[in-house]
């Protein structure tokens, strides 16, 4: 990676709450940093201090009644920083980059989930990124009750939007079915299996998708 022959990747993990993302983003950092391959991690929203604020007040204050469209346009406001000083400067400097969700989870939660109208969400999260797509989106694929037990199993204390209910992240995760059917650069993995399993399933997947990039296990 470090000479510049090989282009870097822009590698997404999607699913909804308690698939396993967070997890498996540190074991495939893990794993690159075992293969000298130079990549960096974010989340979303967050990255960056303006996305950072914007998380806090989108998902930690519980008590606010936020529309579902300025919940959108407050996502993709958090997106245009992470893009801008994350995303392009690290591709840029030959590194990939693995994120905790990008533009597919504003498809699903604020499209499917809150039911805004698909075309005009995708025109807005274009302007929003300048065009920059992911070369792969892999979802975590869960039914929203397990994804809620293994929450609850942990501890883990709700955020706003997860504390929206099972109806409203069955919406979501169909949305994530659905749009995975229609293109070729999301990965729906089922994600119902023990975490190394699931780790060793997604670095063969990296690896038969950019062999230039991702080494195999050998």
């Amino acid at each position: 990676m470090s000479d510049g022959a090989v282009t870097p990747r822009f590698i997404v993990f999607e699913g909804i709450e308690g698939a396993g993302k967070t997890t498996q983003v540190r074991l495939l950092s893990a794993w690159l940093d075992a293969q000298g391959v130079e990549h960096v991690t974010a989340r979303e929203p967050g990255g960056t201090a303006v996305g950072e604020g914007i998380r806090a007040l989108l998902l930690e204050q519980r008590e606010l009644d936020v529309p579902a469209e300025t919940e959108l346009l407050l996502m993709l406001a958090a997106r245009a920083a992470f893009v801008r000083d994350v995303v392009r400067p690290a591709l840029d400097a030959g590194k990939c980059v693995i994120a905790d969700r990008f533009a597919l989870s504003t498809f699903a939660y604020q499209g499917f989930g809150r039911g805004l109208p698909l075309e005009d969400v995708r025109a807005l999260n274009a302007f929003a990124t300048g065009g920059l797509e992911p070369d792969l989106y892999v979802v975590l694929d869960v039914p929203a009750a397990e994804g809620a037990a293994r929450q609850r199993a942990e501890g883990a204390e709700l955020d706003r939007i997860e504390s929206e209910g099972e109806a409203f992240l069955d919406r979501v995760r169909q949305g994530y079915c659905t749009l995975a059917e229609a293109s070729p650069h999301i990965e729906l993995i089922n994600a119902r299996v023990e975490a190394e399993s699931l780790h060793q399933q997604i670095c063969g997947l990296l690896h038969d998708t950019f062999p230039e990039v991702f080494k195999g296990n050998d």
